[in-house]
């Protein structure tokens, strides 16, 4: 039982490891919203082409920025499932 415990510490351990390499991008609005996000969710850059800001609709501008995290979100989860499939040999549960 402790050998079966030893092998989970260290495959969450991989795994998280595997998680602080994952970078991802989404993108709106044809690329002129993209943010970075890392394999914890966290968003490291929000890149906004100027030529957005030239028309002063925000609620446009703020549409794009949620629909890109979403985006990147998505690849984070689907980079995730990867990586842990790939380091378990098994499904992600819940996917």
């Amino acid at each position: 039982m402790k050998d079966i415990m030893r092998q989970a510490q260290q495959l969450q351990a991989k795994l998280m490891e595997e998680l602080k390499k994952i970078k991802v991008e989404g993108s709106a609005g044809g690329g002129m919203v993209r943010i970075e996000m890392d394999g914890e969710q966290n968003v490291l850059t929000v890149k906004i082409d100027p030529e957005l800001l030239k028309d002063g609709d925000v609620s446009m501008l703020e549409d794009m920025v949620l629909a890109a995290c979403n985006d990147a979100k998505k690849k984070v989860v689907e980079k995730t499932r990867d990586s842990f499939t790939s380091i378990t040999g098994f499904p992600m549960p819940g996917t």
